[in-house]
Order: C-alpha cells, then sequence, then structure tokens
C-alpha cells in the first residue's frame, strides 16, 4: 500500500505531529506500507518526534509562490503515484485538495480540531461562518472525513465521516506509584489551556496542601498575560520524554476550555494517572469515566474542579484505585487497535 500525507509540518511539538509519527512510524514498519510525507517550508528541519527510517520526506517551499503549494504537491502525487491520499491540513486550503490533486488515489481527510479551536470557543464571526459553510462543502469531495470523538461527528453532516481516535503513542510497562506530590499539566500555554483556570482552582486550596505543586510542561503563546494569570505553578520547557514526567506524577489536570482530543490524558491514563479533566467540547467526555478512572467537571465550574482535585490529593486509595481503572480503560486507543482501523480503511478504500 502506497500511503501519501499531506500535512503543512512534521517538526513541531504539537499533537497533530506526535499522531502523525506513532501512526504512519507503525504502519511503515508493522504493516509493510510505502509512506512520503509532504509539508511546506521544512527542508533540512529535524522533527521533535522520531519517525520510522522507512519513510520518505518532501518538503515544498511556498515562501516564493504559494501557487508552488499546488503544482509541488501535484508534481510528488504523480511521481509517487500513491494508493491513498491522507490530508492532514485544517486550514481551508485542506479541504478542496481532491479539485486539484490529481492521480487516481482515494483521498481522506483527517481532522485534528474541532470548530471550537477555530473560534477560539467563541460564537462564530461572519468570517468564521463563512469559512465553515465552505469547509462543509469541501469535507463532501473526500472519499473519507475522519474525526476523533463523537463531539467532533456532531459538528460534521456528511454520510462520509468516521470516528478513529488517536493512538496511544506509548504504554510504559511501569507505572506511577501516585506517590509524589505532583499534579502535572501538559500543552502550550495559551488561552484554549486554560490554565488561569487551574490557577484559580489552586487559589482554592494550595494552603492546605503546601507540600504539592503544580507543574506545566509547554511552550509560551505570545500572550504574556497569561503567566501573570498563573503564577505559583511551575512552567517548564516542553520535553521529548514527556512518558517520565507521567511517571512522576500522581494527578493529571486538563483545564482546558476547548480540545481537538484531549491527547495529553490517554497518555497520562497510560501511565496510571488518574485525571480531572473540565467537560469541554472535544474529547474529554469520550476518554474519562467520571468517578471510574478521574473526575470530569463541568465546563468552567472552578470550585468543583478544585473539589475534584482534593479528593484525589487526599484519598490515596481512591487515587490509586483509579490510577489502575485509567491503564487498564485506556487500552482501547493502543496503538496496534487504532493502526487496524486505519489499515481496514486503506483497504476497503
Amino acid at each position: 500500500m502506497r500511503l501519501l500525507y499531506i500535512t503543512n509540518g512534521f517538526t513541531g511539538i504539537g499533537g497533530l505531529e506526535r499522531v502523525l509519527s506513532v501512526k504512519a512510524s507503525y504502519l511503515a514498519e508493522n504493516l509493510d506500507y510505502n509512506i512520503c510525507i509532504v509539508s511546506l517550508n521544512e527542508k533540512g528541519k529535524e522533527p521533535f518526534y522520531k519517525f520510522s527510517s522507512k519513510i520518505v520526506f518532501h518538503s515544498i517551499d511556498t515562501t516564493i509562490s504559494r501557487f508552488e503549494y499546488f503544482s509541488g504537491i501535484r508534481r510528488i502525487v504523480k511521481d509517487f503515484n500513491p494508493d491513498v491520499v491522507s490530508v492532514c491540513d485544517d486550514g481551508l486550503k485542506g479541504f478542496f485538495v481532491p479539485l486539484w490533486v490529481g492521480g487516481k488515489a482515494k483521498i481522506i481527510y483527517e481532522r485534528h480540531v474541532s470548530k471550537e479551536m477555530v473560534t477560539q470557543g467563541k460564537k462564530p464571526n461572519l468570517k468564521q461562518r463563512i469559512s465553515f459553510l465552505l469547509m462543509n462543502i469541501g469535507c463532501r469531495l473526500y472519499d473519507r472525513f475522519i474525526i476523533l470523538t463523537n463531539d467532533n461527528k456532531q459538528q460534521w453532516k456528511s454520510a462520509n465521516v468516521e470516528i478513529i481516535p488517536n493512538p496511544l503513542p506509548f504504554y510504559p510497562d511501569s507505572v506511577s506509584k501516585l506517590d509524589n506530590k505532583r499534579i502535572i499539566a501538559v500543552g502550550k500555554v495559551c488561552r484554549q489551556k486554560g490554565y488561569d483556570r487551574l490557577a484559580e482552582a489552586w487559589k482554592l486550596i494550595e494552603h492546605k496542601y503546601p507540600d504539592w505543586r503544580i507543574d506545566i510542561y509547554g511552550s509560551v503563546s505570545d500572550n504574556s498575560n497569561l503567566i501573570e494569570d498563573i503564577k505559583g505553578i511551575c512552567i517548564k520547557e516542553p520535553v521529548s520524554d514527556i512518558q517520565k514526567e507521567y511517571l512522576s506524577s500522581s494527578i493529571y489536570a486538563l483545564p482546558s476550555r476547548f480540545e481537538g482530543f484531549g491527547m495529553v490524558l490517554i497518555e497520562a491514563m497510560a501511565c496510571g494517572v488518574p485525571c480531572v479533566a473540565f467537560d469541554c467540547p472535544c474529547g474529554p467526555r469520550d476518554i474519562v469515566s467520571n468517578g471510574e478512572d478521574g473526575f470530569l467537571v463541568e465546563n468552567g465550574n472552578i470550585e468543583l474542579f478544585a473539589k475534584q482535585l482534593s479528593i484525589l490529593i487526599e484519598n490515596d486509595h481512591l487515587r490509586k484505585k483509579m490510577g489502575k481503572n485509567a491503564r487498564l480503560n485506556v487500552q482501547r486507543y493502543d496503538i496496534d487497535t487504532i493502526a487496524r482501523q486505519w489499515d481496514k480503511l486503506f483497504k476497503s478504500l
């Protein structure tokens, strides 16, 4: 099977890049897929995540002419002659690739963000409403339109929509002992991730737990005001071996206002770490079973978020029971399981 991915980039530190590295590498190494990844303006750059050495990479330079996006991809499609093209481009241009890409390959679209991530959780303005209208037209051009969660599925009214969630990037042999007095959060420091809300919740209870701390691993956005809003929480640089940090933590906190999936939840759970997450769109309610492997909190309810953190901090037995359940429940996202879904889809096309 010859599979070509089209993406804006594969060298970043985001969830899309991590998922692509895990999924494409598995297909190449374990299922003998011949894979080519096409990205934009990344020639000479090294990926943050590890990719299989069997994968071929091409970078298209669009800095001189935007038209090269079209002609360059058409050229690579003609040379590589894929059986399937998978478009991982969340921009509007990605929705209309089937109209001009050329070749005889079946074409699928992978949507890694929710509409809330486009509107920043606000009511869409006129420009965004027009953009969504065009997206709804474009999604019907694909042989399959793949989204990540049940919430996402409600946002796309088309018969070709199918859910395939993100896979686990790891499932370590060891698990966290849940004895370290540390709460962890992972992701870019920006409004979407809601760390200001986490800071509010922590202020309500931190006086009771002076020996506990919260560490955030993530790059800081240009909005420097956020740093002022989350004083008292330690911000650390992103690390490639984030698994090590999960294993040395006892609770995972996801205070996001909205998500595309919530990759960090399944990563923490794979390490046996129970989660406290706002029930935001889209993803947490698909992943966390409230009261069983973590707590799902009404979106924006700061007091309840703080209360659930307190419960896990104070109750060692419950924390470890939920951590054990989290480890078991998250196996449904194992790469073997998710890759087989992709393999079945590709072969059915």
